[in-house]
């Protein structure tokens, strides 16, 4: 019950976060934009988030079959489901909560699944830097925070590729309570992380990761149509969410919330939108592509009966 307190707090601080963003902006023309927001074009905007789910789950599954893991399709939706729950946890480590759900209902061990977490986040690292270029010759100021999620990439590939770098990492998770629970499994899985961010695999789970990005950015895009902004096109739209979204990431805040929220403003603003109409425009992008999410995903922890740490 404590991590659902937890989540709790991090619901109320969000809604105190959000009231901050709108009180320091101008409380007149927040209401005119909000009032003029199109609300058909919700369906859609909700079909892009959930069809972006599709990629996401297509490469857990690979990756869970690249280890020898096979489990029944709806027991494997409902997880990779739940562990959206979590996902406004720092880094998104809440997802984890996957690892211990499949070993619960399907005997997995977590020594085969635990690695996967990581390695997801590696990929959707990649996914949205690869996919982040794309816009870059349309909104050239994004290019510091590229490079920047290029060489954390970098990083990251030499951490998963070199046991001396992945033993410190080790250490280092085994200092906070939450993440120390799955250091044990994760010491047995160091040619897991290899064999899964290598070869063909790679390949096809980078694709994947950018079809996710590609299809959340069409949903953001949407919003913005939505709200009657036409001055910024698709490819651009792509570097600047996910540039935001990398922000939000390496500030290790749950969720990114309010790095993510405040880096997304501004660089709206830096293409001609103004404050007002940027915070209510990070605001309701963020209630689509994370929120709802945390919603859904909260669904399926119920339908899978929650979960236990027990070892």
């Amino acid at each position: 019950m404590r991590y659902y307190r937890k989540f709790l707090l991090i619901i109320i601080g969000t809604i105190c976060l959000y009231a901050i963003f709108l009180v320091f902006s101008d409380v007149k023309k927040l209401g005119e934009y909000s009032i003029n927001f199109n609300f058909s074009y919700v369906p859609i905007i909700l079909i892009f988030v959930t069809l972006s789910w599709i990629p996401l789950y297509v490469r857990w599954n690979l990756l869970l079959r690249n280890v020898g893991v096979k489990v029944s399709s709806r027991d494997d939706v409902l997880v990779y489901v739940a562990g959206f729950a979590l996902s406004v946890t720092p880094g998104k480590v809440g997802e984890l909560i996957r690892t211990q759900l499949l070993k619960e209902r399907c005997s997995v061990p977590r020594t085969k699944t635990t690695p996967l977490i990581f390695v997801e986040k590696f990929y959707d690292l990649a996914g949205a830097m690869l996919t982040s270029l794309i816009g870059i010759w349309f909104f050239k100021e994004v290019g510091f925070i590229i490079i920047g999620g290029l060489a954390l990439l970098a990083v990251l590939y030499i951490l998963l590729s070199s046991n001396k770098s992945y033993d410190k990492s080790l250490r280092w998770f085994a200092k906070f309570k939450f993440t120390s629970k799955f250091v044990d499994p994760l010491k047995a899985s160091s040619e897991t992380l290899k064999t899964s961010t290598r070869g063909k695999i790679a390949i096809f789970a980078i694709l994947l990761s950018m079809s996710y990005w590609l299809m959340t950015s069409l949903a953001v895009y949407f919003i913005l149509i939505a709200l009657d902004v036409s001055t910024i096109n698709y490819l651009t739209i792509i570097s600047t969410y996910t540039s935001s979204l990398f922000l939000g990431a390496i500030s290790f805040i749950p969720g990114g919330l309010g790095v993510a929220e405040g880096s997304l403003a501004t660089l709206l603003s830096l293409q001609g939108i103004n404050v007002p109409l940027g915070i209510i425009l990070a605001i309701i992008i963020r209630l689509f592509t994370l929120w709802y999410s945390v919603g859904m995903g909260l669904v399926a922890l119920k339908m899978v009966g929650g979960f236990s740490l027990k070892p």
